[in-house]
């Protein structure tokens, strides 16, 4: 009894030792740069088991191995917080060797990168700043300048700047308004939304009556709306709006 004891303990250190913080390289996800992950495995299944045990080592590291490559190649390598969270939680699931009787085990890791791999996050992790700043700068010109050339005269102004005799032949009217036009439309993406076209919608919608009493009667309806909807302090606005559309009296002839 005493030696069937001594053989199993035997044969449990040996895969243990088989098991502890034995490598892997882990795929990111960013091609060429990889973790570097120490696993340990726990063996829940006391022996005899049905193989040996580097047979039993063995089996157990290559699954451990994918399972760990299958969750780290979405991770960002930047992000070594999440990579071990994510992986923690995946190796600590009990699994079981396909083997008569089955091998119950679970596993946990130590992931890092490797001095190259860190090397390499630095490099990307500058370039992509750099290439964000770029944009920024680069979206923020045109946002200006569309917003310069939507006006006519900025349009005239461009255009007499690039003369060289300043005040040669000016463009036609209507040329000067319809390239201010087209930039008048342009949006930078946060305002191409459903509220900013709504807004858009409303501006031209009023922009439409141009005589004094359609736009009296139009702040009527947009004020009755409003307290139709429950808003007193917007329909308040709207009511103050209607003094701007006064109609102008006719001046009285004295008698």
């Amino acid at each position: 009894m005493a030696l069937l004891r001594w053989s199993r303990r035997r044969e449990h250190r040996a895969l243990w030792r088989g098991l502890t913080r034995f490598e892997a390289r882990l795929p990111s996800s960013v091609d060429g740069i990889g973790f570097h992950a120490q696993i340990t495995a726990t063996v829940h299944t006391d022996p005899p088991y049905p193989q040996g045990a580097d047979e039993i080592a063995a089996d157990i590291r290559t699954t451990l191995r994918r399972a760990a490559a299958d969750v780290s190649k979405e991770c960002d390598p930047a992000d070594l917080a999440t990579i071990r969270d994510i992986c923690g939680r995946h190796l600590a699931n009990r699994r079981f060797l396909s083997t008569d009787p089955p091998i119950e085990y679970d596993a946990k890791a130590d992931i890092d990168l490797l001095p190259d791999d860190q090397v390499a996050v630095n490099v990307l992790l500058a370039a992509l700043r750099r290439q964000a700043t770029a944009d920024a700068v680069r979206r923020q010109q045109t946002d200006s300048l569309a917003r310069e050339l939507a006006d006519p005269a900025a349009v005239l102004t461009r255009w007499i700047d690039q003369q060289p005799d300043r005040w040669g032949s000016p463009p036609k009217t209507e040329v000067i308004e319809q390239i201010a036009a087209v930039f008048a439309q342009y949006r930078p993406e946060r305002e191409r939304t459903v509220d900013h076209a709504a807004l858009e919608l409303i501006r031209e919608f009023l922009a439409s009556f141009q005589e004094p009493p359609q736009k009296r009667m139009v702040y009527e309806v947009l004020a009755a709306g409003m307290h139709h909807a429950r808003r007193p302090d917007h329909a308040a606005r709207a009511e103050a709006l209607l003094d701007k559309h006064e109609p102008v009296s006719a001046p009285t002839s004295g008698t």
